[in-house]
């Protein structure tokens, strides 16, 4: 990671109500520029609506984001033209091909960014003139993040990026995460795979019940852990199922 002390992120106290349910209660933190950064929790911890108000795609009921020097909630059209964002779900148009969608995404973002070079950066050249709906779950998922990255942002935001995903298409995701974090944009993600949080994440906040109850590197995360006193049976493996899977079937995309 490149090591810098400046915040590309600051929130302060960020919190949102629905009636009298509060699920993000006073939450703050900050993501440095150029990281990797995990957000971590159960379903309803509150990490996706924390997400969304950084985003600009939910109102600020209390607190503040500054996103890029930016406050979210007075300019919240200004912090949408320097991120860029993949859901887990993204509709597309299911009858226009691939590179023709991103140069239509430029249009909109009046953007210069070449759509081919796009798509050979996420290993779908070949899929330039397909249509969504023909695509594998893999394909979609590294879609989806050539089109977040149209705009060529300061900020990337990733939900759950490798879900139902096979071990090649998961280890492909991996590596277009870490290239894109080269080109020097900062990451923020979620997932539930705890073993790719630990090998994505420069640091690591974990959510639950509205709060954060724990932020920082995954080593540090871990050692506090043990120095809790917590053991476990330990059995020292070089190698796990995934690796024996990726052995024998090779590393290549199956698509």
């Amino acid at each position: 990671m490149k090591k810098t002390t400046k915040n590309i992120i600051t929130v302060k106290n960020l919190t949102k109500r629905y009636g009298k349910d509060v699920v993000v209660k006073g939450t703050s933190f900050e993501v440095k520029e150029g990281e990797i950064f995990g957000i971590l929790g159960p379903n309803g911890a509150g990490k996706t609506t924390t997400l969304e108000m950084i985003e600009a795609l939910r109102p600020i009921d209390e607190g503040e984001v500054v996103l890029g020097g930016i406050n979210v909630k007075d300019h919240p059209s200004k912090v949408k033209e320097i991120i860029g964002i993949q859901l887990q779900s993204t509709a597309f148009f299911d009858k226009l091909p691939l590179i023709e969608q991103l140069k239509m995404f430029n249009g909109l973002y009046g953007s210069s960014m070449d759509p081919a070079e796009l798509l050979e950066e996420v290993q779908l050249t070949d899929k330039a003139k397909s249509y969504v709906e023909n695509l594998s779950g893999g394909q979609k998922q590294r879609f989806s993040i050539a089109a977040a990255l149209v705009n060529s942002p300061t900020v990337l935001f990733l939900d759950e990026p490798t879900t139902g995903l096979d071990p090649q298409a998961r280890r492909n995701i991996w590596d277009l995460i870490s290239s894109i974090r080269k080109k020097g944009i900062t990451v923020v993600m979620t997932t539930h795979y705890m073993d790719e949080a630990e090998m994505l994440c420069d640091r690591i906040a974990i959510m639950d019940n509205g709060r954060i109850v724990a932020l920082d590197t995954p080593h540090k995360l871990i050692k506090g852990l043990l120095g809790r006193g917590f053991k476990k049976a330990q059995v020292v493996e070089q190698a796990n199922l995934e690796d024996v899977f990726i052995d024998l079937t090779g590393k290549e995309l199956r698509e």
